[in-house]
């Protein structure tokens, strides 16, 4: 979900690169994230397992353009 915020409120959490274990696909540029690499996990508050792990460049650039 590249528009998280149609659910409601999110959190946003920094996941630092020892904690990153698997890879994911960022909703931002659709390319993916490798395991290891620093990124934002981003939760909505009323639909937890709709998270979205996003490159902190990606997320920082949508968030920029909202604003």
């Amino acid at each position: 979900m590249d528009e998280p915020e149609r659910l409601g409120e999110v959190e946003v959490r920094f996941i630092p690169s020892y904690r990153a274990t698997k890879h994911y696909v960022c909703p931002g540029c659709n390319r993916t994230i490798p395991a290891g690499t620093g990124h934002y996990a981003v939760v909505p508050v009323e639909a937890p397992d709709l998270r979205r792990h996003w490159h902190r460049g990606c997320w920082d650039r949508r968030q920029r353009s909202m604003g």
